[in-house]
């Protein structure tokens, strides 16, 4: 308990041993990392608030009354004070922390002199206990001012200790960190030039936003902020130019900013899993991407510019709402996966067929009814999954695609009545699945697929094809086929 005025100090000693208990009563002085963290976060807190009031003054609403107009302006400011105030509470805390022993560190200079002067006048015995013993070497290390708003503003010091390590300040496993922790993990990060950061889970439930100052990472080659609560990124972000893995997955994320095309040398971005509704033009700048995932996310439409992407090699579209898929996806000239799954596809454009290199194509669950005749050129497709659409027919041209390994055309139910009469050329076919539907017959052809191990025929109409035969397994039907087709040239 601190002393009370009532007290009477009798002897200087006593006075000294005051002045010191006083001095290391205060909490631990923060690390130069966080007052920095702190000072930074606070002013860009401060930034955004302006721009956010302004943009409130701006703003034009339907006619209302004036009054009730006042009320919901006025509502909206102070929803932007007390988020604020939210966003700046513990960085504040550490600039007062910080002010306090700034403020502890000079007095205890000045009581310093105070004694040597006393000295002279003092026994040596008794000098001797008056001396201070706490190393304050950090004070003038680091000599810190204040802004006239009380603000800390403390000159950017060395970091002289080499052994740092960011990931040292992630905390202890389950430890979430807070907005200044993260704060000041980054300023560390970025002078420890940190090459890969893995905030995967690791941020607090009320932080939806990161700081700008993410942006000074810019030897940073891999970055995972993936399953926290982030709502928005900060436009310094394009700043990270030698970021080469993104990944968002899983986050509350509802726009991308534009900076993002400033980041070409990504190769891999993941974005899965947010509340995205578009995406920027800017993203056709990433020619070095090579993996792309937007999957269960809010789209209904993918800009045109993504014929840009000429390195684009996996692209994951599922789980949006995506009615078409753009005629420029010819574009993408490396392009081996597209999954587009769980969507409101009408059709394929004739351009899907065009893209030579694609090995797998999956729309399941779209409203799918015809697919394009171009097929035939999709000289490397290994994989077709195409059930669970309304499709009325498998054209012949894609018979030609003859590297196809596993071919999925069940549950198109009513729909689909055949397949096509030259299945025969793929006979590289090991898996077919053409359950639930309502085919008949199987063509002729059938009996060339000898690669076929895995046959799915339950629910067909099927006339020709005895039930024992289609429970001995696919190379058994396949036989059957062949034997029929003999017996009927005979």
């Amino acid at each position: 308990m601190l002393m009370t005025m009532d007290n009477r100090l009798d002897s200087m000693n006593q006075v000294v041993e005051e002045i010191t208990r006083l001095h290391r009563s205060l909490p631990p002085r923060p690390d130069i990392d966080d007052v920095e963290a702190a000072t930074s976060l606070v002013h860009n807190v401060e930034n955004d608030d302006h721009n956010r009031s302004d943009a409130i003054d701006r703003s034009s609403e339907v006619v209302v009354p004036r009054e009730l107009l006042d009320v919901l302006q006025e509502m909206r400011r102070g929803l932007v004070r007390f988020q604020s105030k939210e966003q700046k509470r513990e960085a504040e805390k550490v600039l007062d922390l910080e002010s306090a022993h700034v403020l502890f560190d000079e007095l205890i200079q000045r009581a310093s002199r105070c004694c040597v002067v006393a000295s002279d006048q003092t026994p040596v015995n008794e000098s001797k206990e008056m001396m201070f013993t706490r190393d304050d070497t950090f004070v003038t290390k680091v000599k810190s001012s204040l802004y006239s708003d009380g603000f800390l503003a403390p000159r950017k010091p060395q970091v002289l200790d080499s052994t740092l390590h960011a990931k040292k300040l992630t905390g202890h496993d389950g430890e979430k960190l807070s907005l200044t922790k993260l704060a000041t993990l980054i300023e560390v990060s970025a002078k420890k030039a940190t090459q890969e950061l893995n905030l995967q889970h690791k941020l607090m439930d009320n932080l939806e936003w990161l700081p700008d100052s993410l942006g000074n990472l810019s030897s940073l080659v891999r970055l995972d902020l993936s399953e926290n609560c982030i709502t928005a990124l900060p436009t310094t972000i394009g700043g990270l130019l030698s970021l080469t893995r993104l990944d968002l997955h899983s986050n509350r994320i509802g726009q991308v900013p534009e900076s993002i095309g400033d980041l070409t040398n990504l190769v891999n971005l993941n974005l899965s899993g947010n509340q995205l509704t578009s995406l920027p033009t800017s993203l056709s700048r990433l020619v070095n991407l090579e993996e792309l995932d937007l999957s269960s996310n809010s789209l209904s439409v993918l800009p045109e510019t993504i014929g840009s992407l000429v390195s684009l090699e996996k692209l994951d579209v599922e789980t949006n709402n995506i009615e078409e898929i753009p005629h420029s996806i010819s574009g993408c000239s490396s392009l081996k996966e597209l999954r587009a799954d769980y969507n409101r596809l009408k059709a394929l454009p004739g351009a899907v067929g065009k893209i030579t290199t694609l090995e797998v194509l999956t729309v399941r669950y779209n409203n799918i009814r015809q697919l394009p005749t171009t097929m035939s050129s999709m000289a490397n497709l290994k994989e077709l999954d195409v059930s669970f659409n309304e499709l009325e027919s498998v054209p012949e041209s894609l018979c030609y695609a003859t590297t196809l390994v596993k071919l999925n055309v069940g549950n198109n139910f009513a729909n689909l009545r055949s397949l096509p009469g030259l299945i025969g050329n793929l006979e590289k076919l090991e898996e077919l699945d053409m359950s639930n539907n309502q085919i008949r017959y199987l063509p002729y052809s059938f009996k060339a697929l000898s690669q076929l191990r895995v046959l799915q025929t339950q629910q067909n109409p099927l006339e020709e094809l005895p039930r024992d035969i289609i429970q001995k397994g696919a190379q058994a039907v396949v036989q059957y086929m062949n034997d029929l087709v003999e017996a009927r040239n005979t």
